[in-house]
């Protein structure tokens, strides 16, 4: 990226930082929109999808290990719960993949009992380097669902088979968004190629305060290209959030109304311009309802950010 597309960037993320403390003001601000249930939220923040301009709430879920619970009526229940104060509070994008056990059928029957599916942005992946259409057709089978809004190569896993065969569904309107997944900071380099080089919708990426080098390259090429970029990961598979359990929040948290170590995290993704969505995972519907206050009230702007990182980086 050239000096000039990297202050462009970089005075972009001034930008939003600003708009998110202005709107506690009563000024021009971030998107905040309705609920998927068709109720007003006006203190959910939501975030346009570069490619369309589409807009989807700035805080998601994630479904890895979280919703892998087999056949356990108790647990699906509990997870359906989950789905339920998720939406509740705003929420849309769930994420899933077929290599998350149960997890995708967990969701079509949560789906299924909260009479939910027009409230879903429905987020899925390709996870095979064989018949990519067989494993589509059973994803689609245990949501129940006959089209998806967003499907991602996982992990670059056989890109050269299924990122042409995405691409065809969207283009014959089988498929809404295109995307390509990493995890655990691992291929970077090899993502950005694809992101270079093709006209993707969507890539998702690991991203924490912690975990910070796709800040360099990545997030200002996705920015740049007008990728939309889901994070995973946001709170390293809960052991960032359990490290920090007990210690007191930093005094300048109170300026952004945060109640939790999560949220904390959380803002300082969603307050990032290229970050469209971070997708964290949990087994509780109070932590569903918790994390979707993080796309609420004041952003921290690029210096809280900063003092967010260093903090934790102390703390952990």
């Amino acid at each position: 990226m050239s000096e000039i597309d990297r202050r462009t960037f970089l005075k972009s993320a001034s930008a939003l930082s600003a708009m998110g403390a202005m709107t506690m003001l009563g000024g021009a601000g971030p998107v905040w929109g309705q609920s998927a249930a068709g109720q007003e939220r006006p203190d959910v923040m939501r975030k346009p999808i570069p490619s369309t301009g589409e807009e989807i709430p700035a805080v998601g879920m994630g479904s890895w290990i979280t919703f892998n619970v087999g056949n356990d009526m108790e647990l699906r229940d509990q997870c359906a719960d989950v789905m339920s104060a998720f939406f509740a509070a705003g929420g849309r994008m769930i994420d899933s993949s077929p290599m998350y056990g149960s997890a995708q059928d967990v969701i079509g029957y949560g789906l299924d009992k909260l009479g939910a599916r027009d409230q879903v942005f429905s987020t899925d992946k390709i996870w095979t380097a064989g018949d990519g259409m067989e494993q589509l057709a059973e994803t689609q089978a245990r949501w129940s669902l006959n089209k998806f809004d967003l499907l991602q190569v996982h992990n670059l896993l056989g890109i050269n088979e299924n990122l042409p065969l995405l691409f065809k569904l969207k283009d014959e309107g089988l498929l809404r968004y295109v995307g390509v997944t990493t995890s655990h900071g691992r291929r970077t380099e090899d993502l950005m190629a694809v992101m270079k080089n093709e006209r993707l919708d969507f890539v998702q990426v690991t991203y924490n305060p912690i975990d910070r080098d796709v800040e360099e390259y990545l997030l200002p090429m996705a920015y740049d290209r007008g990728i939309a970029v889901i994070v995973n990961r946001p709170f390293r598979g809960g052991s960032l959030v359990e490290k920090l359990e007990g210690e007191p929040l930093p005094e300048f948290a109170a300026e952004l109304q945060v109640q939790s170590w999560a949220q904390l995290i959380l803002k300082y993704l969603i307050a990032h311009p290229a970050v469209t969505c971070p997708i964290p995972a949990t087994t509780k519907p109070a932590h569903a309802a918790e994390n979707m206050r993080a796309a609420t009230g004041l952003l921290p702007d690029d210096k809280m950010r900063e003092q967010i990182a260093a903090v934790i980086g102390v703390l952990i």
